[in-house]
């Protein structure tokens, strides 16, 4: 990917005049939140022998945008607080000049897993063309929690995928793909998962515990049949269409979330074949027809089977029908051997992990690792998962997650967890045409480093240090200069040039 002719001048009059740099200091610990530190000037040596290298005429990416997912349990939290409280919130989120700068929204299509309860849009089984198609639940939950957010965020783009399609379109007939105790999924249905694979002695046939999932679906869980393959792709346009009505412009979809994730919330595996026929055949032409200007990227990619992958974005018909491909949780760990592969297209980073409703320092920390990681293997779009949640985040099929504003329900008070700052490190000076210049990963030394040069062609780099004791790390920031940094314990740290 390539900066505009602009870009490129205004990085080189960066370098030009490297001689004058210095950079304000940005800091945060576990009991110091965002404290202004002394300036630094740039050296004309390294103060250490591993420089992070920086290459401000070939940046990794041109950065896109920071975004966040419009879920129905981070509304239920947000009503919990007064209008006075949401507004604060709502505008150090979304705002352009607001601490996150968050700008792009990510929607389900029928509910998820931090929905409410079970809900679809089309719950009147053979209803292949459309008739009691709606999003009315949507008008009284997310639509209401978008609009508040476009009070500080008009120009916020929208991109959508669902976790499961309506029940009656599964083989399972069920939102879920595994039954538990909080779902009323037949147990006898989990037998479809695996099949004849689902054995004990599965543990010797694939011992491999590092490959997530350790055993692939062996058939799809949505139904294959014409009819209900182009009444699903039908569905898409048509939820696109309605929420234009609201006045939410959706520009991106993705045909599914985690297709690899086996779970007792809404949910739905696809195998290869199936993830083909359904982009391919159906979506990808249903969208031509109607919505021209969303483009269709392929993911959410949950899975570190690389072959896998691969093998999906090595069909031939691939790069001519999708744009980007979405990556999160364990397809983290392939990102940059597939991209490096296949260069032409956007990556985006779907969805940061969850946690597990600690909302503590060391989530903070996972968190600020997963940005770098991502942003630094080139992802030009970076999404949060739940921006706040109740007390200890807990779902309605009793997991526990992450947010970064956590609402205590007992006194309604609330408060900007870790997390919330380790994207502010990031994304209140990274924004939209920023160039990734440099990057080192987070690594056994626990210092993740990442390189940034404005449009206006500053330089920022963002540093972490996760270890015990105080780390020093110098970066190069122009020709023949050098930010040496010395990074405090536990501390998130962002440098900017003056």
């Amino acid at each position: 990917m390539k900066f505009s002719v602009v870009s490129v001048v205004m990085l080189l009059a960066s370098v030009q005049a490297a001689d004058a740099q210095t950079f304000s200091h940005i800091i945060t610990t576990d009991s110091l939140r965002w404290q202004t530190a002394p300036a630094i000037k740039a050296s004309a040596k390294p103060t250490v022998t591993a420089t992070v290298e920086t290459d401000a005429e070939n940046p990794i990416v041109t950065f896109r945008r920071w975004g966040t997912t419009f879920n129905e349990q981070d509304w239920k939290a947000l009503c919990m607080l007064s209008r006075d409280q949401q507004d604060e919130i709502l505008s150090r989120a979304f705002a352009p000049d607001g601490e996150l700068g968050f700008s792009m929204g990510r929607i389900s299509m029928n509910a998820n897993d931090y929905a409410l309860s079970w809900y679809s849009c089309s719950d009147v089984r053979g209803d292949f063309g459309l008739k009691y198609f709606n999003i009315e639940r949507d008008k009284t939950t997310i639509i209401p929690y978008i609009r508040a957010a476009q009070k500080y965020c008009p120009d916020m783009t929208f991109w959508m995928s669902p976790w499961s399609p309506p029940a009656w379109m599964k083989i399972n007939d069920h939102y879920a793909v595994q039954s538990n105790r909080y779902n009323d999924l037949d147990p006898a249905l989990d037998h479809l998962l695996f099949g004849d694979s689902d054995r004990s002695d599965n543990e010797q046939v694939n011992p491999d515990k590092t490959r997530f999932p350790r055993r692939m679906a062996v058939q799809d869980y949505f139904i294959q049949e014409p009819r209900y393959l182009q009444a699903y792709a039908d569905m898409f346009n048509r939820f696109i269409d309605l929420y234009r009505g609201q006045g939410v412009k959706i520009d991106m979809v993705m045909y599914q979330n985690e297709a690899y994730s086996y779970t007792p919330y809404p949910g739905c595996p696809w195998t290869s074949e199936g993830i083909l026929r359904f982009n391919l055949d159906y979506l990808a032409p249903a969208l031509r027809r109607q919505n021209p200007d969303v483009e269709l990227c392929l993911g959410t990619f949950n899975t570190n089977r690389y072959d896998h992958v691969r093998g999906l974005l090595s069909d031939p018909r691939m790069a001519d029908n999708i744009k980007g491909v979405g990556f999160q949780w364990e397809g983290g760990q392939i990102l940059p051997r597939i991209r490096e592969e296949f260069p032409g297209y956007r990556y985006i980073s779907t969805e940061s992990e969850c946690g597990n409703g600690s909302m503590d320092w060391q989530a903070g920390e996972h968190t600020f690792h997963l940005i770098n990681h991502y942003i630094g293997n080139g992802c030009s779009d970076y999404n949060n998962w739940n921006l706040i949640l109740c007390d200890r985040g807990e779902s309605p099929w009793g997991w526990k997650q992450n947010a970064l504003v956590r609402v205590n329900s007992s006194d309604r008070t609330y408060e900007y967890v870790p997390e919330w700052h380790a994207y502010r490190h990031y994304s209140h000076f990274i924004r939209e045409g920023a160039g990734i210049v440099g990057f080192k990963p987070t690594g056994d030394d626990r210092t993740p480093v990442l390189v940034a040069v404005t449009p206006e062609g500053k330089y920022v780099v963002v540093a972490g240090n996760f270890g015990d004791e105080p780390r020093t790390v110098s970066v190069r920031v122009g020709a023949g200069r050098y930010l040496n940094a010395s990074l405090a314990p536990h501390s998130f740290n962002t440098y900017v040039q003056k």
